[in-house]
């Protein structure tokens, strides 16, 4: 019943900002653009969260997560151009995709560790882009044009959402803790009979699954996707908001996604050092809070209403003249 209580929380939290944003955007609070960096947030949350569950519960050092969102933006786009199929269908299919090659890479390359993975991972996402560069059905090197534009702010919300539910129960079921026990100490988690190679490809997939969902999302915004656009500095930008906002916090990583999506925009106006600016910041982060904005914390309710509980119990305590000298 308490976790019960717990979700109902989070997602009323969930509608009370969407209400709120919903409602700057009737009004015309926000325009056009603003409407354009919040839908990116979304996306990019959709992507951090679930690149989370491999680095940061799990434990696995992975580089390679732009490449499955390039499948299933490919994979979502060719479905609505060629294959007429309704943009959610799309979605969906996108994401199956990206799951079942997550799967496929999953394999044989957790059994590595450490470096060995972090190496193995970035090449498969290399060649993942180096093969859609060199098939001409989806466009080439070119790109592909024309896809149409379905994806809504409502949308991204709702799929952000529902990411981050995902991602809290399986945390907080027994694969939860089994993936903890993983990055805990491995030797350990096999040695009480985990099958440690079947719970990190779980989460590999689950992952790619949900980046795949977010390449079709994102590719049905902008209306043209090209392999550039999925990159290694494209991964390297999500495990940046994986790291910044805390190896294991879902709440950090939801919140480094907003603030590194908007914070390039907001430097905009200093061009010429929009970079520079951009870098320093990362560093001093990871210089004074090197395990991340939160760490492996998450806000709850409770802990919220403690904290509330002593500061206010000090305030009246020195009001009153109770206070310990």
């Amino acid at each position: 019943m308490k976790e019960r209580t717990k979700y109902l929380i989070v997602i009323g939290i969930a509608v009370l900002v969407y209400l709120v944003l919903a409602n700057l955007m009737r009004y015309q609070v926000l325009n056009n653009y603003h409407i354009q960096i919040i839908t990116f947030a979304g996306i990019n949350i959709i992507l951090a969260v679930s690149l989370n569950l491999i680095n940061g519960i799990t434990g696995q050092l992975s580089l390679g997560h732009a490449g499955f969102m390039s499948v299933g933006g490919y994979v979502a786009s060719v479905a609505s151009i060629k294959m007429g199929i309704p943009f959610l269908p799309a979605l969906i299919l996108g994401g199956i995709a990206a799951a079942i090659v997550g799967c496929l890479i999953g394999f044989p390359t957790l059994r590595l560790k450490g470096d060995y993975l972090a190496i193995t991972t970035l090449g498969f996402g290399e060649i993942i882009r180096v093969l859609f560069v060199n098939i001409e059905y989806v466009g080439g090197a070119r790109g592909l044009m024309g896809i149409p534009k379905k994806t809504t702010f409502d949308i991204v919300y709702l799929l952000a959402v529902v990411t981050v539910l995902v991602v809290i129960n399986i945390i907080n079921s027994t694969h939860g803790r089994a993936l903890k026990s993983i990055r805990e100490d491995e030797i350990a988690a096999e040695a009480m009979g985990i099958n440690t190679t079947k719970y990190k490809v779980m989460a590999f997939t689950v992952a790619a699954a949900f980046a795949g969902i977010a390449g079709g999302l994102y590719a049905h915004y902008i209306m043209y996707i090209n392999p550039k656009s999925f990159d290694f500095l494209k991964s390297i930008d999500i495990v940046i908001m994986v790291v910044m906002g805390g190896m294991g916090s879902i709440i950090g990583s939801i919140f480094s996604s907003i603030v590194l999506t908007i914070l390039p925009e907001a430097l905009r106006q200093f061009s010429d050092y929009r970079m520079v600016i951009y870098s320093l910041a990362l560093i001093l982060v990871m210089i004074y809070r090197p395990s991340g904005l939160l760490g492996t914390k998450e806000l709850s309710i409770s802990g919220a209403a403690k904290r509330l509980k002593k500061l206010f119990g000090k305030e009246r305590g020195v009001k009153d003249g109770t206070s310990k000298s």
